[in-house]
């Protein structure tokens, strides 16, 4: 059984007209399981409607005023006292249409979907995409002109980089000691206690770490041990996601990035917390450039508690460490600042 078998013998008195040049004349309208089916007085068929094709002219009111879909000069009318068969009619047609196919749903539904999927890559893969691409085509020169221009911004806050020129060239022999010819050191007079780096393999140093300290070594492991943190981390991949997308596209069709946007990435980068880098690394790196790691332990912690490994790997070593800086380098050093 069909949900529409129970209207199969339904019938009703209407008026019929068959065009508007024609007279209105008395019918009999059985309504069947998808048709209408209009016959005269004596039970002679006229004419059928399909349900499906058929449109109502005044909703909701009487007497109820029916015509096929398109053509509104043939009319089939119902008095009120027909409205029982009227509403089953209205029933009818509601089952009727929800059977029937909906292309604009359809179209809706590809639209949402491709909406979606579009929506979907520009919020999970184009970023991701962006950066990867500017990753790959921005040259080294260029990250580092980048990396000095936020230098310069940083220095609005913390002071000018320390430049002194009796001091200028044991800075450039501890940049050799340490980051073996693969960046540049600037020690900054304000605003950094221990060490940063910036794009283009620029490490930043707080002055204490060169004031503070009887010897050389506890600023060596403190800027090797940024070294590493740049190795393993990507600031430039970091500076490109503070930016954001937009920014980054500017960044690949113009080659600059906004002067605002570096502006906050500047106060940003200073703020950040330090990527831990696992303790055999760090060992290995002390050990492949023969530096002490002692100092750099005991700058940490005091009692060497929490920096046990890197103490007992110093004590454990065969080989004659190797000073990072003279006597006379390191004095001339601790002055760049101005003392």
């Amino acid at each position: 059984m069909t949900a529409l078998d129970k209207y199969e013998r339904l019938e009703a008195e209407a008026l019929w007209r068959q065009g508007p040049d024609k007279q209105h004349r008395d019918v009999i309208v059985s309504v069947g399981d998808s048709t209408l089916v209009i016959s005269d007085i004596q039970g002679r068929p006229l004419t059928h409607w399909s349900l499906a094709a058929i449109a109502r002219s005044n909703p909701g009111k009487f007497p109820a005023i029916y015509h096929p879909d398109g053509d509104a000069g043939e009319r089939l009318e119902f008095a009120e006292s027909e409205q029982n068969v009227v509403s089953d009619i209205e029933k009818l047609r509601l089952v009727i249409d929800k059977r029937r196919p909906k292309p604009g749903r359809l179209r809706l539904m590809i639209f949402a979907f491709i909406f979606v999927t579009l929506a979907s890559l520009g919020v999970f893969w184009l970023p991701q995409a962006v950066q990867n691409y500017a990753l790959r085509i921005i040259p080294p020169v260029k990250q580092q002109e980048i990396g000095l221009k936020i230098l310069s911004l940083i220095s609005e806050f913390t002071g000018k980089p320390c430049d002194a020129a009796m001091a200028n060239n044991s800075l450039a022999l501890l940049a050799d000691i340490t980051l073996q010819g693969q960046g540049s050191l600037y020690i900054l007079p304000d605003g950094l206690s221990q060490t940063a780096h910036l794009p283009g393999n620029i490490i930043l140093i707080g002055r204490e770490l060169v004031e503070d300290y009887e010897e050389p070594d506890v600023a060596a492991g403190f800027i090797l041990m940024e070294h590493l943190r740049s190795e393993k981390g990507n600031i430039f991949r970091d500076l490109l996601q503070y930016s954001g997308t937009l920014a980054t596209f500017q960044f690949l069709t113009t080659g600059t990035l906004k002067e605002e946007t570096l502006q906050r990435y500047s106060q940003h980068i200073l703020l950040q917390p330090k990527l831990t880098i696992e303790t055999p690394l760090v060992i290995a790196r002390f050990q492949e450039l023969k530096l002490r790691m002692s100092p750099y332990a005991f700058a940490l912690d005091m009692t060497g508690e929490q920096t046990l490994a890197l103490v007992e790997a110093d004590n454990l070593a065969t080989w004659t460490f190797e000073p990072s800086l003279t006597d006379a380098d390191w004095v001339r050093l601790q002055n760049i600042c101005g003392g």
